[in-house]
């Protein structure tokens, strides 16, 4: 598959104009166990109950079958099993859990169309992209905003986006580039899936993506570069009177204009582009800020993938963009932090402190970003005085002093806060 896929790709950069028929070919027994490798093991089985484990342990015999319902036409996707994580304000989030054979399927189907989109999508989209991560989009948009001929922003989100994704929209979209209508009709088959939810009930969704499924960010992505990345990328930026730009993740962006009156025009075009297209911006999480070094003093700040942007004097002069924890997400990670701790404090010493080893490096990976040392501290501090509570309470008696687990956290290397992001040379 990857040589299929490899073509697919080289064919897609040469000609931005070819449709691509015979698609739902690769959707063979040799490509569906290549693809088989690439899904998690640890995912939760869906309304069949059929784990990972249960399903490799007839892998030939479950593809095999999966294949010849292709080729019959008598596939049908199953029901999304619904279930719901509480957030920290208090409300649910839902989350969709497919059966391990459609996690297999979307999978397959999403390398194809990777292949062929990743071609045509953007530099200024970074979510659910390969070789691309929401840090990336915050050096970026740093970058952007220190050297570039910016003095406005509009922040923006859009209301529910992976809910309200047109059905109709989104088929059309995905013709611009293939022309295959058994591949089409098994991604509407996804689209259309019916919903269980908790209490027995099924839900037939007239728009969004399937809920949970691996093929979900790809085609989010798809409808994204067609309903907003395109639009900003030709119409706003030739009719802005300076420059314009934007950096997106997922249905998050920012945009940058030198002149308010652009700012102000794309604030006003964009409810109206996206209601074309069945979505709506979140008013509570869209406006438009002065953010230019020349007005230091005036300009707002802004927060976008967990940091908060804001211009700051350095310590030998001059003005820069200085990015820091937002600190709703600060809040947020340690109210996580401690609901772990709490539910996990019995687990044995090295296991718990392995996780937690996992848990500090991957935050210290993510937030670690030149000029965040304060807010890192910070949540270091905070942790490991939870971390100690939590310990203390696993018996009735005291179990660690201070000593004894700063000792714990040396010997398990457990590492303290650090600037992850590298210096440019």
């Amino acid at each position: 598959m990857q040589t299929s896929l490899w073509g697919i790709a080289k064919r897609a950069a040469g000609d931005k104009r070819h449709r691509f028929g015979n698609l739902y070919e690769l959707l063979s027994e040799k490509n569906l166990k290549w693809c088989w490798s690439f899904l998690r093991k640890d995912a939760a089985p869906g309304v069949d109950r059929v784990d990972y484990k249960e399903y490799e342990a007839n892998l030939d015999s479950n593809i095999h079958d999966l294949v010849e319902r292709l080729k019959r036409k008598t596939y049908r996707a199953k029901l999304v099993q619904r279930r719901y994580i509480p957030k920290l304000n208090g409300k649910l989030r839902p989350l969709g859990i497919p059966a391990t054979e459609d996690k297999l399927l979307q999978l397959c189907v999403a390398r194809i169309l990777e292949s062929i989109y990743e071609q045509d999508f953007l530099t200024m989209s970074y979510g659910y992209r390969p070789g691309r991560g929401p840090r990336d989009a915050v050096k970026d948009l740093t970058d952007q905003l220190q050297f570039g001929r910016y003095n406005w922003i509009v922040e923006a989100d859009i209301k529910g986006f992976f809910d309200n994704i047109d059905h109709e929209w989104m088929i059309r979209m995905l013709e611009e580039r293939i022309d295959d209508k058994a591949l089409l009709h098994l991604i509407r088959k996804w689209l259309k899936a019916g919903i269980l939810e908790t209490d027995g009930q099924v839900l037939h969704p007239t728009t969004g993506t399937p809920q949970g499924g691996v093929v979900s960010p790809v085609l989010a992505n798809i409808y994204l570069h067609y309903a907003l990345d395109l639009w900003i990328d030709k119409p706003v930026r030739h009719r802005a009177e300076g420059p314009a730009m934007i950096i997106r993740y997922a249905d998050d962006f920012v945009c940058a204009f030198q002149y308010q009156r652009d700012a102000q025009r794309f604030y006003e075009d964009l409810a109206v582009r996206l209601a074309k297209f069945g979505l709506e911006v979140a008013a509570d999480k869209t406006r438009i800020l002065l953010f230019s070094r020349f007005r230091a003093k005036e300009s707002g700040r802004f927060e976008f993938l967990g940091f908060e942007f804001r211009w700051e004097k350095g310590r030998r002069g001059g003005v820069f963009v200085k990015r820091r924890t937002a600190p709703k997400k600060l809040r947020a990670s340690v109210a996580n932090f401690t609901d772990w701790i709490r539910r996990h404090r019995h687990q044995k010493p090295r296991g718990l402190f392995m996780t937690l080893r996992a848990k500090y490096r991957g935050y210290w990976n993510y937030y670690g970003v030149i000029g965040n040392s304060r807010a890192l501290n910070r949540f270091y501090r905070e942790t490991k005085r939870i971390l100690h509570k939590w310990l203390n309470r696993r018996s009735g008696r005291k179990s660690y002093t201070w000593a004894g687990l700063q000792a714990s956290l040396d010997f398990f290397g457990v590492s303290g806060p650090r600037i992850t992001e590298l210096r440019a040379s």
